[in-house]
């Protein structure tokens, strides 16, 4: 009988052990989210300050998920994202326009292959100082006449408004805020050189803030952060209704030509290379959505993030 008894505790410690290594090794994946493994190692990422307040919630959030994983997010504008892209300095570039022909050309010239991925919608927003009760809506046409300098004074754009010099804040030349205004407002044409132009939206911010005169245009997550001390003024779209952004107009495409997509690049060899970059980008797509709505932007719907995990899958190899 003691032989047996020692026999049975024998194969129940052989047992408990065995389970156990099955329980370790279960969970020891390079998946993303609920029941993954750990994994380690950095996911380096720059471009534009509109996407960015996304990406640095979703990298705080991974951040509990993953503590061994660390995610740089850096702020230098969509170009300025590319040419880091381009030269292999990054694994991610976050965009809030599309990749233009000669930045694609220069990844194809490096060697570098990537994936777009849509991540979430935003509404470039117009906005003046609180002190501002005079302007209540503008045209596109309203806009090109003020940056471009036609109308330098607002007396210049309606005779019933202010004799008063009106002061530009601009996101700078590498922005892709920048870009898409210059596109859609501007057609190509020149910006009046006395704008101030910052990479950094909270200097716009700032500086509108303190000029009654002064106009700025960014994100609507930054005029969602700010509402309580700016003005965002409404935009007469195609249909001749003027339209305020939030996140319905944005949404439903009304707030045009303003509404516009936003975007991050993923370096092919980084997700196949670094388990890190394909954990982290699988982490974000699952969670952009919430973060964006979070942070201020406007969700996709959920079947976009489908697709664009099957697209990462097959990168991926999965």
């Amino acid at each position: 009988m003691k032989f047996k008894g020692i026999m049975l505790m024998v194969v129940m410690s052989l047992v408990m052990v065995f389970a156990a290594a099955c329980g370790n090794n279960s969970g020891n994946s390079n998946s993303g989210g609920e029941g993954s493994g750990e994994v380690s190692g950095n996911v380096l990422m720059d471009g534009s300050s509109t996407v960015f307040p996304i990406m640095e919630a979703v990298a705080e959030e991974y951040a509990s998920a993953q503590p061994d994983v660390k995610v740089s997010v850096g702020v230098s504008g969509s170009g300025g994202g590319f040419e880091k892209f381009a030269a292999g300095e990054t694994d991610m570039s976050n965009a809030s326009r599309p990749i233009k022909e000669e930045e694609v050309s220069a990844l194809e010239e490096a060697g570098i292959e990537f994936t777009e991925f849509e991540i979430a919608k935003d509404g470039l927003s117009i906005v003046v100082n609180s002190e501002n009760d005079w302007v209540d809506q503008l045209t596109i046409d309203e806009l090109k006449m003020i940056w471009t300098g036609e109308a330098t004074m607002w007396s210049d754009v309606n005779s019933e408004w202010p004799e008063e010099k009106i002061e530009l804040f601009s996101p700078g030349t590498d922005s892709g805020t920048y870009d898409y205004f210059n596109e859609v407002v501007l057609e190509d044409e020149q910006m009046v050189k006395e704008a101030t132009l910052s990479e950094d939206d909270n200097v716009l911010v700032n500086g509108v803030t303190g000029s009654k005169n002064g106009m700025a245009f960014f994100g609507y997550a930054y005029y969602l952060e700010n509402k309580d001390s700016l003005n965002v003024i409404p935009i007469v779209n195609g249909d001749g209704e003027a339209v305020e952004p939030n996140a319905e107009t944005i949404q439903d495409g009304s707030y045009e030509p303003l509404s516009r997509p936003l975007f991050t690049y993923v370096k092919h060899s980084a997700v196949t290379d670094n388990p890190a970059v394909y954990d982290f980008t699988k982490y974000a797509l699952e969670n952009a959505g919430d973060m964006a709505e979070a942070v201020g932007y406007v969700a996709l719907p959920e079947e976009k993030y489908t697709e664009d995990m099957d697209k990462l899958n097959e990168i991926a190899g999965k």
